[in-house]
């Protein structure tokens, strides 16, 4: 079984945890960097290894269904508009999240590799929070496509265009995503350690647990952390539902109620995506700053959880409820059907 597999590969090839922290020979009185760091994972979760097949079989299907979209969207020119634009970006960063963060979870948990070297770390760090906040803001970037059709129907295609999704919305997106994280990253390597190996009480190199361990003073941490967080989860949020109050009002001057049915079926999958993204954080940053601290395996869950479930969903929610994106599967199918020998 999947199980069985697990547990003979674990066994097989297991290290002893604690093994590269001999290497730490160094003098602590001058210390400053650590060598590395020695991620705890799911420390106290009972029957864990279950939690990592579930991460793998939806690693497996997440890669499915997204390449499947893209590759849609890429070879049909129907699919060529500003909002299959946006789907095709968050499907590569529902690709690029996935695989930043679960091979290298299941990886730590197979072979009890939980040392990371300090480098390693801070490049997982990035590209996993980099690519969170890109989900955030694809999804904003999905509001706004709505708030134009629905509100400018007539106008849509003069103001977004292919050329502006892709310039001035998308790419600006991603500079602002990477200015803050580099900032955020230059900070953690000013931070001081008191071990030569510390413990971070996360399942992969997280950004909050690894500088609230450090031995230096951390409020430059605190604050650029309060910035990401609005600036990747607030601001697209309020956003996103500022758009759908509009939206709402739109669609509620409809006389059809076909018509007003309709725009509301299409809205209700982009919420669905929405709330299952940001729920889970909002819960974590909510809880921590009210009792300024929240239970490891907590944090880790509901974490794990944003970060897997969307890029799995996201696709698959959108090609069963998009008739253009079923439309040409369909196509797509029976050209292979009938492909000539």
């Amino acid at each position: 079984t999947l199980l069985g597999l697990f547990k003979f590969l674990r066994t097989k090839v297991k290290q002893e945890p604690g093994a590269h922290m001999e290497t730490t020979t160094q003098d602590l009185s001058n210390f400053t960097r650590p060598v590395g760091f020695y991620i705890r994972g799911f420390y106290a979760l009972k029957n864990s290894e279950y939690y990592f097949i579930f991460l793998a079989v939806i690693y497996v299907f997440t890669l499915a269904v997204n390449l499947t979209l893209m590759v849609i969207i890429w070879f049909s020119e129907v699919l060529h508009t500003p909002k299959y634009m946006a789907v095709f970006s968050l499907a590569v960063v529902d690709v690029s999240l996935s695989s930043a963060l679960i091979p290298k979870a299941i990886n730590m948990y197979l072979f009890d590799s939980k040392f990371v070297y300090f480098n390693a770390c801070l490049a997982q760090m990035f590209f996993v929070d980099f690519f969170a906040s890109m989900e955030a803001f694809s999804l904003c970037v999905l509001a706004y496509d709505r708030l134009i059709a629905i509100c400018f129907p007539l106008r849509s295609h003069t103001i977004n265009t292919n050329r502006k999704m892709m310039l001035v919305i998308m790419v600006s997106c991603w500079v602002l995503a990477f200015a803050i994280l580099v900032a955020a990253l230059v900070l953690i390597t000013h931070l001081s350690f008191c071990k030569p190996v510390p413990t971070v009480m996360s399942y992969f190199c997280d950004h909050g647990p690894i500088f609230q361990i450090a031995c230096s003073d951390n409020s430059p941490n605190w604050k650029i952390t309060v910035f990401f967080l609005f600036a990747v989860i607030y601001v697209p949020l309020g956003f996103i539902l500022m758009s759908y109050v509009f939206i709402i009002l739109a669609v509620s001057r409809i006389t059809s109620l076909d018509g007003r049915w309709k725009t509301f079926k299409t809205c209700s999958v982009h919420l669905i995506l929405v709330a299952i993204f940001f729920t889970p954080f909002l819960v974590t940053y909510t809880i921590t700053w009210i009792y300024t601290k929240i239970d490891g395996n907590t944090r880790i869950l509901n974490t794990s959880l944003s970060a897997v479930l969307p890029p799995l969903l996201n696709p698959i929610i959108y090609t069963l409820k998009t008739e253009e994106v079923l439309e040409q599967i369909r196509k797509t199918f029976w050209r292979a059907r009938h492909k000539p020998d």
